[in-house]
């Protein structure tokens, strides 16, 4: 494990990195401060290195952005309808910080945390933090952990892992962003994907809440049961994609019964690169990165619209409040555990 400072926060707190490397030349790098990934480095063709996600040089940016790069997402990933939620006959007013809903669990959520390290392996780092009752204005002191893995055989796995003591919501995941032909390249509507799910949760309108239904895929543009471009349907005169500026919605994975399921996969022909998601959880959002504005991100890189996709492993968005979702709850004397992993190859 390599550790380098990375930088100081607005308020002056010192960020480290971290650089797992594997066998065969495989690095990620992760950061304390919103127990981030900044970077994913992995052999395309001809053996060059390409880094694969988003990202910043430094933890200001980090923070001054609001994409989320990279950042394990907690203690809701997703959105909340109207930043309210009832647990146990008790009411709770969330932080309203997209639209009048709570997004991501607000602007303090786990991504703008400086976590601890727990555990330090070669391959291996566990983060922990506590958010105590009341912050991000959910119920409980919840102690959570992220430990990344990174494998000799090329796969990046994520596990998290949650206590409470008093009910409350617990629904993680990580915000990367993916290009699998490398983070300066620009589009990734060039890219392919398939998702293995029959389903989806439409949305209302564009403020992305979902109606409660679950409506299958078949005969829509929403339909990645086949491996196809990102781009092919995007701009398709669909209501869906009309909401959220093309792709931004939670599909229901057909084998989520809880155990390890291949979710999706993803391939650039420039890099040769492939991208297989496996998961535990029941949902997959699927992000393409419409809201992305022009920006400078790490190395010089010039992000913008489409620039980055996101694959999130989830339960459903305002599940905690859709009858027919089923709910995101850690009660006291439980623990919540979730594990994603993603799968690296070449294909030349």
């Amino acid at each position: 494990m390599e550790k380098k400072f990375f930088g100081t926060t607005k308020e002056g707190a010192k960020v480290t990195e971290y650089t797992m490397e594997n066998a065969s030349g495989m690095c990620v790098s992760v950061i304390d401060l919103g127990a981030t990934i900044t970077s994913v480095k992995v052999k395309g063709n001809g053996g060059k290195l390409y880094d694969v996600v988003l990202g910043y040089d430094n933890p200001v940016d980090y923070q001054n952005h609001t994409y989320y790069f990279g950042a394990a997402i907690g203690r809701n990933a997703n959105r909340i309808d109207h930043a309210k939620i009832t647990l146990d006959g008790r009411s709770f007013a969330l932080e309203a910080n997209d639209n009048e809903n709570n997004l991501h669990s607000g602007t303090n959520g786990f991504h703008a945390m400086l976590w601890e390290v727990e555990r330090e392996e070669p391959q291996s780092i566990t983060f922990c933090c506590l958010s105590r009752d009341g912050e991000q204005d959910f119920p409980g002191n919840m102690t959570a952990k992220v430990t990344y893995t990174l494998t000799d055989e090329d796969e990046l796995v994520i596990a998290y892992e949650a206590v409470s003591d008093q009910t409350t919501v617990a629904n993680f995941t990580n915000h990367s962003y993916f290009n699998l032909d490398g983070h300066t390249s620009g589009s990734v509507e060039e890219q392919e994907l398939e998702i293995l799910a029959s389903y989806y949760t439409p949305v209302i309108d564009s403020k992305a809440i979902p109606t409660g239904e679950i409506v299958s895929v078949a005969g829509t543009p929403m339909d990645f049961r086949e491996m196809k471009k990102i781009g092919a349907e995007i701009g398709a005169d669909f209501d869906q994609l009309i909401y959220a500026g093309g792709y931004d919605h939670n599909y229901v994975l057909d084998k989520a019964d809880g155990s390890m399921q291949l979710a999706a996969r993803a391939r650039a022909v420039h890099s040769g690169i492939c991208m297989d998601v496996y998961t535990d959880c029941v949902g997959i959002q699927f992000y393409a990165g419409n809201f992305v504005e022009n920006h400078t991100g790490k190395e010089g890189a010039s992000y913008g619209f489409r620039h980055g996709f996101c694959l999130e492993t989830q339960y459903f968005p305002n599940a905690v409040n859709e009858k027919n979702f089923k709910a995101p709850l850690l009660r006291p004397g439980e623990t919540y555990r979730s594990k994603t992993k993603y799968c690296f190859k070449c294909v030349e």
